[in-house]
């Protein structure tokens, strides 16, 4: 709760009137002080009134590329038996706020705003929740209360199509990717028997066992694996615009091109950051696909998808934690393809990637923002220069066999 200047004005002249009127015995001032008192008091318990709200909220969509539109559509209704006078509203988008209009709303009745998300960069746009301001017919107090939860945009990278995804090496012995609706001979799991499925990969011995038809799940194990390695180390992206790293957004354009075109062509894909994560409330309840997906997570700790994971990825202070990232890719082995994505403060560490050469068939890094060409022939990796996503694309033919 919040005393108005006003308030503020009426209390202190309260006080002195009273102080004045009892001290030297005016019974006038006294009746003047108290009358102010009692206004300052009837308007503290007249904002305290608690408004009976309910608010709903609707992203139209939820998740858009950067400069695509979204909006929210904000419904407030007035679920009390009072007309809601003297309220004010506004709820939050991002750093804006929008005024919502909610001065006598009778009972029963709901208002209706639809406004505009920005979605001018990549991130995670919290909307909400709606501020709801109760004032006295006087102006004396005012009282601020939130209703409603805050919904997420998600503003992902712009995908700049690929004509294609590289293969690498196939782990298959005969040197051939195969391509099977049902995978190899390999078996993989079991799962519930669907209707359409062929019976002859049904295990009998199971469905013994369980009561119900077990089908047999196999994969192909001739499909090469990709991993998507970006660089989110500030020391990595030095360059800034208005604040903002035009280098690390290239480079999550370009992860988030590739992890699309590996997901149609059907392709496993395994995005990972160099340095950690931070764990977001948005990472709760909020993804619209898993990492499997695309790809699998060993570690299990990201419930959302790529791209919700580009859109929240942000650059870290740990300019360490190459090293950390490489050691674990040279031990765990997670696929024949690394493509490793920097910027121009991360061309003199790529002798650590360099250094993966013996663990993966295939290595390319992708740098972003260099004012000079890099160096090929010191680390022996293919590297792309681009100054943006689109020109990183443009280039990507080019470099897609080897």
């Amino acid at each position: 709760m919040g005393i108005t200047a006003r308030g503020v004005g009426l209390l202190a002249s309260a006080v002195v009137l009273l102080g004045v009127g009892f001290r030297f015995a005016y019974p006038e001032l006294t009746l003047l002080g108290a009358a102010a008192g009692a206004a300052v008091g009837y308007a503290a318990l007249t904002a305290a009134w608690r408004p009976r709200l309910t608010v709903t909220r609707r992203a139209d969509p939820d998740r858009v590329a950067r400069g695509e539109a979204a909006s929210m559509t904000l419904t407030v209704r007035n679920t009390g038996r009072l007309r809601s006078a003297n309220l004010l509203a506004e709820d939050r988008c991002g750093a804006r706020t929008v005024p919502v209009p909610l001065l006598r709303l009778r009972p029963g009745r709901d208002t209706e705003v639809r406004y505009e998300v920005p979605t001018h960069r990549r991130g995670v746009v919290p909307v909400g929740p709606l501020r709801v301001t109760r004032r006295d017919p006087l102006g004396l107090v005012a009282l601020a209360r939130p209703y409603g939860a805050t919904a997420p945009v998600w503003v992902h990278p712009r995908i700049h199509p690929l004509t294609a995804v590289p293969t690498g090496a196939g782990r298959s012995l005969d040197g051939r990717v195969d391509g099977v609706p049902h995978g190899s001979i390999t078996f993989d799991s079991l799962r519930e028997y669907v209707v359409g499925d062929d019976l002859r990969r049904i295990h009998w011995r199971t469905s013994a066992r369980v009561g119900e038809l077990m089908v047999r799940e196999n994969v192909d194990t001739s499909l090469p694996r990709l991993v998507v390695l970006l660089d989110n180390r500030a020391a990595a992206h030095p360059k800034r615009v208005d604040g903002v790293a035009e280098s690390f957004e290239s480079a999550c354009e370009a992860a988030a091109s590739i992890v699309t075109a590996a997901h149609r062509a059907d392709l496993p894909v395994l995005l990972l950051l160099v340095a950690p994560e931070p764990a977001t409330p948005a990472e709760r309840g909020h993804g619209d696909r898993t990492a499997d997906e695309t790809g699998e997570d060993p570690g299990g700790g990201h419930p959302l998808g790529p791209l919700d994971r580009l859109a929240a990825a942000e650059l870290s202070g740990d300019d360490d934690a190459l090293r950390a990232a490489t050691t674990r890719l040279r031990q765990d082995r997670l696929g024949d393809t690394l493509i490793f994505l920097t910027g121009p403060g991360g061309r003199g560490e790529l002798g650590h990637v360099g250094a993966l050469r013996g663990a993966y068939p295939s290595v390319v890094v992708g740098v972003f923002g260099a004012t000079e060409p890099t160096p090929a022939g010191a680390t022996g990796l293919v590297v792309v220069d681009a100054a943006d996503g689109a020109q990183f694309a443009a280039e990507w033919d080019g470099v897609r066999r080897w």
